[in-house]
């Protein structure tokens, strides 16, 4: 098999590839989605089936095949995606020839976690120094087939053990210390991070290990109850989350995922038939975490600690959740101080909480009425000073009406008081905000480009093409169109069309004749009109080419001014023709 890749699209069909991962409408002879890679309301995210490509026309203003989508959905390098789609279709890679030196060097930090994690997983169970940690797990109700299933292991209380080990593994000091596994002392000595803990491996969605976390096992000793891999350049803490590898198909299935802020509070419930929890590390979630978790489910259960910081915690995730317009809700544990407890402890009692959770905004207006339970004025204005800056921000216009009503019941007043009291917070807001203004040239040249690549999109996506240019040539010259790319690219079609005047027009034969450096631009106006396919028909296309007539010779004029040469016949007859589309554009 000369070329694997294009073997790879051959067997995947782009529309069903993209389709398993977000929903996609039909537009036209294309697909549109909400992008999945940035929060939006409008939906901005094209996909072809005729030219196997997608392209987002939002905040992502980037596109591709099914590898760079695969790419940017996992976070991964071409070689990775590579592998991946080849491994699910079934092509075999014979050799890689080309080089990828940022994969390289991932997988080579992918293969030392691994090797450390058995070393870990081996003092654990085969040497002595790993009986203290063993007995702790079974004091903690740990179950061995649970220690095996999350690679659980134990760092001995050494200075440069690991170190020793990685290096007979043929790792230098330097990438060991880049990947996290050591420390740097002040005479440029290494040693290793974890040392006299208990080893929790954090794994990707595909069951990478990107680093580690260790916990003590004495909580008495003055020091750190976790230490955790630094940022390095596998291990990204704001995007990762302990257990997902495990739980995603869980997540997926039921619709929900249960947040939890500890490996035990993931791990325990895990071993007890809770298949749908992620633990985060730190307390605030992240907009990165909450993306990944958006690929599986629409629901976020917030299962964190019955305290204070649980609470303040569980505020910090809203506003990210909210933007990402996902079901947000919160569990109350009451048969423990954390679910690692409380499962343990009861599990009748914890499923009863787990079905019992409630939305995070009732969850906020509970916990403000405990703060402030005096029915006085200054109780309930401190109650609406903490409730209602989360009830500014709600997205949907239905939920944001019904948490309106509430709150006014709630406090026992009208609804005008509260829609009053959100208006203020929302002008408050404003006024913060430093309002980028742009200027008028800049939203012309804006209006320039969207009609000229929207035109350009009809034309490639019409039926028939080559019918269709006779109406816009007509009005049109190739040097109308201000920018030099879709100059260049119409030229090619007349050429095409020239030498294919009894045929009809085949999208693929066309795309052969485009020079490379033109492809990616083609592929992205040719998408562009999907977006909105309402905006231009037949019946208004002449109205879109005398605007762009009209910015063509707006554009001649100016420049004729500013030459100080300038022709006087030549500037009288672009006014005149000026004037005439001028004339035939608003009457």
């Amino acid at each position: 098999m000369e070329n694997p890749v294009e073997e790879i699209k051959k067997r995947i069909d782009i529309v069903d590839f993209i389709g398993s991962f977000i929903t996609l409408k039909k537009a036209g002879k294309n697909f549109k989605a909400l992008c999945p890679f940035h929060n939006e309301k409008t939906p901005s995210f094209i996909v072809s089936p005729e030219r196997q490509i997608w392209h987002c026309f939002g905040a992502c203003n980037d596109g591709g095949d099914i590898f760079k989508f695969l790419m940017k959905w996992e976070n991964i390098t071409f070689v990775e995606a590579l592998k991946e789609l080849a491994k699910k279709t079934g092509v075999i890679l014979k050799k890689i020839n080309f080089e990828d030196k940022i994969w390289k060097k991932k997988e080579r930090f992918f293969q030392m976690n691994f090797l450390a994690a058995e070393f870990f997983s081996f003092i654990l169970h085969k040497e002595k120094y790993g009986e203290k940690a063993l007995n702790y797990l079974k004091k903690r109700s740990i179950k061995e087939e649970t220690v095996k299933l999350f690679d659980l292991g134990y760092a001995p209380n050494s200075w440069d053990s690991l170190k020793s080990f990685l290096n007979k593994k043929g790792f230098s000091d330097e990438e060991i210390f880049e990947n996290g596994l050591l420390v740097k002392g002040e005479k440029n000595n290494f040693y290793d991070r974890f040392r006299g803990r208990l080893i929790f491996p954090i794994k990707d969605s595909r069951g990478n290990i990107l680093g580690f976390s260790g916990r003590v096992l004495d909580e008495e000793k003055k020091e750190a109850k976790y230490i955790n891999t630094p940022e390095t350049p596998i291990y990204h803490k704001r995007e990762s989350l302990f257990g997902i590898n495990l739980s995603k198909e869980a997540i997926k299935e039921k619709n929900n995922v249960y947040i939890v802020e500890g490996e035990f509070d993931m791990i325990v419930p895990y071993q007890f038939g809770f298949k749908n929890f992620v633990a985060v590390k730190g307390t605030a979630l992240t907009n990165e975490q909450l993306l990944l978790l958006k690929r599986y489910t629409e629901r976020i259960t917030l299962t964190l600690d019955a305290d204070a910081a649980g609470v303040e915690s569980t505020k910090r995730g809203i506003e990210e959740a909210e933007r990402l317009e996902l079901d947000v809700r919160v569990v109350r544990i009451t048969g423990g101080k954390d679910p690692d407890e409380a499962v343990r402890k009861d599990i009748f009692l914890f499923k009863k909480d787990l079905k019992n959770s409630i939305p995070i905004y009732d969850f906020l207006m509970e916990e403000a009425k405990k703060k402030y339970p005096e029915e006085t004025p200054f109780s309930k204005k401190k109650i609406a000073d903490e409730v209602l800056p989360f009830i500014e921000r709600i997205n949907n216009p239905i939920v944001k009406s019904y948490y309106v009503k509430k709150v006014a019941q709630f406090l026992g007043v009208d609804e005008k008081s509260v829609e009053e009291l959100i208006l203020r917070i929302k002008k408050n807001k404003k006024q913060k905000l430093t309002v980028f203004s742009k200027s008028q040239s800049l939203k012309i040249k804006e209006r320039e480009l969207f009609l000229e690549k929207y035109l350009l999109s009809y034309l490639f996506q019409n039926d028939d093409p080559f019918y269709l240019s006779k109406t816009i040539f007509k009005i049109l010259s190739v040097e109308d169109f201000s920018f030099l790319s879709f100059q260049k690219i119409l030229k090619v079609f007349l050429d095409y069309q020239n030498k294919n005047q009894e045929k009809k027009f085949i999208l693929n034969e066309f795309i052969k004749e485009l020079p490379l450096e033109l492809k990616k631009v083609f592929d992205e106006i040719y998408l562009y009109s999907s977006i909105d396919e309402g905006f231009l028909d037949n019946k208004n296309i002449e109205k879109l080419l005398l605007e762009i007539k009209k910015n063509s010779l707006k554009r001649q004029i100016r420049k004729m001014l500013e030459d100080q040469d300038n022709n006087q016949d030549k500037l009288k007859s672009l006014n005149e023709e000026l004037k005439r589309v001028e004339k035939n554009l608003y009457h």
